[in-house]
């Protein structure tokens, strides 16, 4: 069974320069804002593989999980659900230039849950749909375009019918 976590205690490991562990563990998700759109992860909560290297001065971390994201459908508003995988890599180089210090680790502690969030957040290429082919709403009346295809009468607005007549040379 994996062990529940947000902040793993990677020092207590005990790992050597070079050596490495792979541990399975399970992190909370908060549910997701996109587009003003709350999007949640099913469970809330998921298993992770987490592999944690020791380099000679700091640490070499992947992360690496299945995630099932339910919510709203970007185009139609319907219920929505799209499996993403995630495989995220950071390295922790203390002293090291500032591509190498992971915003995650401090000290001996990994923030987990913040980098499993910001991983997901990172990795949602596209949008979110109920299906691939979804046909949205109509930009006329708001009628799911999925349900009852149609087309409307695009007609001017009467109002500005006179401009017609106008002749520009």
């Amino acid at each position: 069974m994996a062990g529940r976590t947000d902040i793993f205690d990677i020092g207590r490991l005990n790992l050597h320069s070079g050596e490495a562990r792979r541990l399975q563990l399970e992190v909370g998700f908060d549910p997701l804002d996109l587009g003003r759109q709350q999007y949640s992860v099913s469970g809330g909560r998921l298993p992770v593989t987490l592999d944690v290297s020791h380099t000679t001065t700091g640490w070499s971390l992947r992360l690496r999980y299945k995630a099932s994201l339910e919510g709203p459908c970007m185009r139609c508003l319907d219920l929505a659900e799209r499996v993403i995988e995630i495989d995220a890599r950071e390295v922790d180089q203390p002293g090291g230039v500032e591509d190498l210090s992971s915003p995650y680790v401090e000290g001996q502690d990994l923030n987990l849950r913040d980098w499993a969030r910001d991983a997901l957040m990172l990795d949602i290429s596209g949008q979110v749909l109920c299906e691939d082919e979804c046909a949205g709403l109509c930009a006329i009346c708001g009628e799911n375009l999925n349900d009852h295809p149609h087309e409307h009468e695009h007609r001017a607005d009467p109002r500005w019918a006179r401009l017609s007549e106008l002749k520009l040379k």
